[in-house]
């Protein structure tokens, strides 16, 4: 069971955020696929690199990444069948977590879907390019938790982040 709610939870994150980057680039290519001008050009060549360091570095790298493999090890360790049944919520922080860590990933998520419910009323080719800045930031983000999970493997004592689970579960950190 420990095995299974790793795996569950960190491949079923990383299979959401791969089909989010299919999904939105075929939007982004069919962006890129009309004529573009030279707002179009500095807008990608702005906004790219900006996603790349806020979703995809200060986002995932500095704060999820981390915290959704620390989540897992935490699953490996203390595994519980409707925890490891929900593996991919629980290592998101809606499952099993602080107070706090539940309030900010649920605010977030809300975020995220109102940026998705906005971007999608953009007309191409600037809601290809918005994605395109996007899918280069989610690459980042799944590189990021791959780079975790070796980190994790190496010396499991370094995450450098907090599990979030509540006090009596018998973990602080």
């Amino acid at each position: 069971m420990n095995r299974i709610g790793f795996v569950w939870g960190v491949g079923g994150i990383l299979l959401l955020l791969g089909f989010a980057v299919l999904r939105l680039g075929a939007v982004a290519v069919e962006g890129f696929g009309q004529p573009l001008g030279l707002m179009h050009w500095a807008l990608f060549a702005v906004w790219t690199p900006y996603m790349i360091w806020a979703e995809g570095y200060k986002g995932f790298y500095r704060a999820f990444a981390p915290r959704v493999v620390a989540r897992a090890r935490h699953l490996y360790l203390h595994p519980r069948p409707l925890h490891v049944l929900l593996a991919p919520l629980y290592c998101m922080g809606y499952v099993h977590a602080t107070r706090r860590r539940r309030l900010l990933s649920m605010g977030l998520t809300s975020m995220i879907i109102g940026f998705v419910l906005l971007v999608r009323m953009l007309p191409q080719p600037w809601r290809g390019i918005v994605d395109a800045g996007v899918v280069a930031g989610l690459i980042t983000g799944i590189v990021s938790i791959f780079w975790f999970l070796e980190v994790i493997r190496r010396d499991p004592a370094s995450m450098p982040v907090s599990v979030d689970v509540p006090v009596e579960a018998g973990a602080t950190g």
